[in-house]
């Protein structure tokens, strides 16, 4: 009774660590030759300069340049996202108005954030 005890406990043990996962690290310096790196903000600058106009894509380059501390390039990216819609998260009327506050368009700036509180207002 206990051989058959401590095969079957043996044969739990070695049951889990037989299902569980190894881990493979794998550590380069270099990216493989297969792959290529695509600048995908330059690339919806490229669609942009096109004439192409979407909320999205004006929201992630704007993004990007807000993030990137280029707040020249992000406050013409969201002039012209303003310029769509004004339906926006208020993160956008903060970022537009700290770009324009950057290039001393102070009164621009004073007006956006203007617009986003007549928009708490009506909500």
């Amino acid at each position: 009774m206990q051989k058959r005890l401590v095969i079957l406990v043996l044969g739990t043990i070695f049951s889990f660590s037989a299902a569980a996962q190894s881990e493979k690290v794998f550590i380069t310096n270099k990216v493989s030759d297969t792959y290529a790196y695509v600048d995908v903000m330059k690339t919806y600058e490229r669609i942009a300069a096109k004439g192409y106009k979407s909320v999205d894509l004006f929201q992630k380059l704007g993004d990007s340049s807000f993030s990137h501390f280029k707040l020249e390039k992000a406050a013409e990216w969201y002039s012209k996202l303003f310029s769509l819609t004004l339906d926006l998260a208020p993160e956008y009327y903060y970022r537009y108005a700290e770009s324009l506050r950057f290039i001393c368009e102070n009164e621009k700036a004073d007006a956006i954030l203007e617009k986003l509180k007549l928009a708490k207002k009506k909500v």
